[in-house]
């Protein structure tokens, strides 16, 4: 039965749903005979010769550094040897996208060759896979500008290949280029042209294209009418798509893969009932869905709201022989949750056992949450004890402790929580028998937090729950520093004295709020009474008052830690150390990195990267170098890092020495480290500021090949726009600046001026 004899049955909603669209343009709806689409493949039988030429290319760009590659004896005598299917075999053959380019560069530079457009196509199918848009981008402009024959086939591959990318723009700018130098497209080169504009919903290019196509004597046939099924649906033109589905079931031409984008497109669109409808009429099309179609479905009709009808989609799925995986029932699952309906959600989770399919984290946690009854999550909760480590059942105890704060049991939450740490509250608590908890589960801060918040509300906040610390870090971090304040006086009031990481919490508390004076006041009056602050505790400290930038004061700290016979830690000396850097007292940062040695204490990467920072800014680049040299000297575990190498490439150039930055810029693309955007623009503004405009073009290019070129709204944007315009002005780089431009290889936006 054809779907026009199903809308037309009386009172068929899709019958009047169709009837009352505007007829669809004439162009996009002949009714035409199916073509054959072909397209020519391009083989190579290559002699032995040949083969053994393939393999040496591809030996040498596999293991060459591009670098050497011109100068290499053994390549040059390669020139001569190629041919179109040499090239094409050699392409196929590299594992890398990079190499691959890199191979055609080279042979487009080779006396007596050219490529044709099976080369440019194998290279751009290479680039279409690894997804290198600007790549391709630059290579079909190359294609157009070398003015070779361009076959049916090979301009089709090349649009499909610009298509699979989203490439619409170009795709369309291909075809129009490659007609004007002589091609002319057959059914294939425009099928593919009309995929590619499908994706991207365009219907007046479709309609433009569709239009051209009929005039060059083209009929339209079954892939040409799906591509504007799918252009429809793209568009969000859901009545004109329907008109086009009910043509090609006129034509006999619905299948399941038409079938598939009609009904996902619906319910991706939005239009559920819709889908439904033709859902339920699938089987008069003698049409069933795969198994990643229904996924598809389940998941667009819960998130819809239609969770029944997910339902019978589970089982009509079931019913196939397809089994369900955990994704789908974790969607069915939560979709039930949250509208309410947990009884239904248990027995989908019951079905999942009785299927021998074990629930995940996330699963139980969404159940569980959802639950109001402690019943049913204790019995979840054990039922998960069997699958999953201490950890995950800390979450999923959280996860009933929020369920309950949520729905006011917060008794019952308090107790739970009790009964968590039963092991170490002793034999005085009585424990809910509902919560009798056999294993100790360990609580983290986000348990107590829960608690604390629903006790807080009820204002029930009861001052001896156990493990304070983390009740301290939790109020802490969370901005209640005051009622941490509070709960450590309490304590002590009740002969409890706190340790000093709560103390600790206390102090990075107020520290964090901005509070600097609370924290210090807090840090003395626990010295005045005979407390021994520890490391952490005066780390926590000096920290604060360096960001205050109160410094002398971060200083007696330190001479009271030592005082008190407290060996510093590298990250006491790396806090004061960044301080006094930052405040252009180098000298006093040098002696701190000095004291490190006499206490025995190795710097890190950390301390030489601050101090050759601090040394660059203040103009002493020949002290940042040695300082660099010792840290590689050092070794154990110090090896510089992307970010060391980037401050002492900076300082360098700061310090206007630019060559030395180069050396250090190439070590690090040695050791495969790829520097930020900043770092090119440095060097660009360094070798300008030292009048070697040649050098500054060269790192362009390498910015430019490596993607590193700022956006539009980068801060670096301006200042790179002022350096291309310096490159432009300059005698010895401007002729090579008009090239890049020309070659579309300079992005626009830096020929722009003014602001972003």
């Amino acid at each position: 039965m054809t779907f026009a004899h199903v809308v037309c049955k009386h009172l068929n909603p899709l019958y009047h749903l169709i009837q009352i669209f505007p007829p669809i343009p004439h162009l996009l709806l002949p009714i035409y005979s199916p073509t054959h689409l072909t397209n020519r493949s391009h083989y190579s039988s290559l002699p032995s010769e040949n083969l053994e030429t393939v393999n040496k290319l591809v030996s040498i760009f596999s293991h060459q550094q591009p670098s050497s590659l011109v100068s290499t004896t053994e390549l040059a005598a390669f020139g001569s040897k190629l041919t179109t299917d040499v090239v094409e075999t050699t392409l196929k053959s590299f594992k890398s996208w990079e190499t691959a380019l890199r191979f055609f560069n080279w042979a487009s530079t080779q006396t007596g060759y050219r490529h044709n457009c099976y080369t440019y196509n194998a290279m751009a199918s290479i680039l279409s896979g690894a997804r290198q848009n600007a790549a391709l981008k630059a290579l079909y402009i190359d294609l157009v500008n070398s003015r070779c024959y361009v076959s049916p086939g090979a301009l089709g591959f090349y649009v499909r290949c610009l298509g699979g990318l989203g490439m619409v723009n170009e795709a369309n700018e291909l075809f129009d280029q490659v007609k004007k130098l002589g091609c002319v497209p057959n059914d294939y080169s425009y099928n593919k042209l009309l995929e590619a504009i499908a994706k991207s919903g365009s219907v007046e290019l479709m309609t433009v294209r569709m239009s051209e196509m009929r005039d060059n004597g083209w009929k339209p046939d079954k892939y040409t009418l799906t591509m504007v099924l799918q252009c429809y649906f793209m568009a969000g033109k859901y009545e004109r798509a329907l008109e086009v589905f009910q043509r090609i079931d006129e034509l006999g031409w619905v299948d399941s893969y038409v079938f598939t984008i009609a009904v996902i497109s619906l319910t991706k669109g939005g239009e559920v009932d819709k889908a439904i409808y033709l859902i339920n009429k699938m089987d008069d099309f003698k049409i069933s869905l795969n198994e990643k179609t229904f996924y598809v479905l389940i998941h667009g009709f819960v998130k819809e709201g239609k969770v029944e009808y997910s339902l019978s989609l589970l089982k009509k799925m079931q019913s196939l022989g397809f089994v369900p995986v955990i994704s789908l029932y974790a969607v069915l699952i939560e979709g039930l949750c949250k509208r309410g309906e947990f009884t239904k959600a248990l027995q989908l989770h019951s079905e999942m056992n009785e299927m021998g399919i074990c629930p995940d984290l996330n699963l139980l946690q969404t159940l569980i949450s959802s639950l109001a009854d402690e019943r049913e999550m204790i019995c979840l909760l054990k039922e998960a004890k069997k699958h999953f480590n201490k950890k995950s059942m800390t979450t999923l105890h959280n996860a009933a402790l929020s369920s309950l704060v949520k729905s006011g049991s917060i008794d019952k939450a308090y107790h739970l929580l009790r009964a968590m740490m039963k092991d170490d509250v002793g034999d005085d608590i009585k424990i809910d028998g509902c919560f009798g908890i056999q294993n100790f589960v360990p609580l983290d801060a986000s348990s107590f937090g829960i608690v604390i918040d629903g006790l807080c509300q009820k204002g029930k906040l009861d001052p001896w729950i156990k493990h304070y610390t983390l009740l301290v870090k939790k109020l802490s971090t969370i901005g209640r520093v005051a009622e941490a304040c509070s709960f450590l006086e309490m304590m002590i009031q009740e002969g409890f004295v706190p340790d000093m990481i709560a103390y600790s919490a206390a102090i990075d508390g107020w520290l964090r709020m901005g509070e600097v004076d609370y924290a210090w006041k807090m840090f003395k009056d626990i010295s005045a009474s005979g407390r021994c602050p520890d490391v952490v505790a005066y780390n926590t400290v000096i920290n604060g008052l360096c960001k205050a930038k109160r410094l002398s004061e971060a200083q007696d700290v330190y001479d009271q830690m030592v005082q008190k016979r407290l060996i510093p830690s590298v990250v006491t000396y790396n806090l004061l150390i960044d301080a006094y850097c930052k405040n252009d007292d180098i000298d006093q940062a040098i002696g701190f990195f000095s004291m490190m040695a006499e206490k025995q204490r190795d710097p890190n990467v950390v301390t030489y990267t601050t101090l050759i920072d601090g040394l660059c800014n203040d103009g002493r680049s020949d002290e940042a170098l040695l300082i660099w040299n010792k840290m590689v000297r050092q070794g154990k575990g110090c090896s510089p890092n992307k970010i060391a190498f980037m401050a002492l490439i900076h300082g360098l150039c700061k310090c206007r020495k630019p060559d030395a930055a180069l050396i250090y810029f190439e070590e690090m693309e040695e050791k495969h480290m790829q520097p930020d955007t900043y770092i090119y623009v440095t060097l660009i503004e360094a070798f300008l500021s030292v009048s070697n405009a040649p050098m500054a073009l060269w790192i362009l290019r390498k910015m430019i090949q490596n993607e590193r070129v700022p956006n539009v709204l980068d801060k670096n944007c301006i200042t790179l726009r002022e350096a291309v315009r310096k490159l432009m002005d300059d005698a010895l780089t401007s002729l090579e600046i008009e090239t890049l431009i020309a070659d579309n290889v300079l992005p626009i936006h830096l020929l722009q001026t003014g602001g972003p």
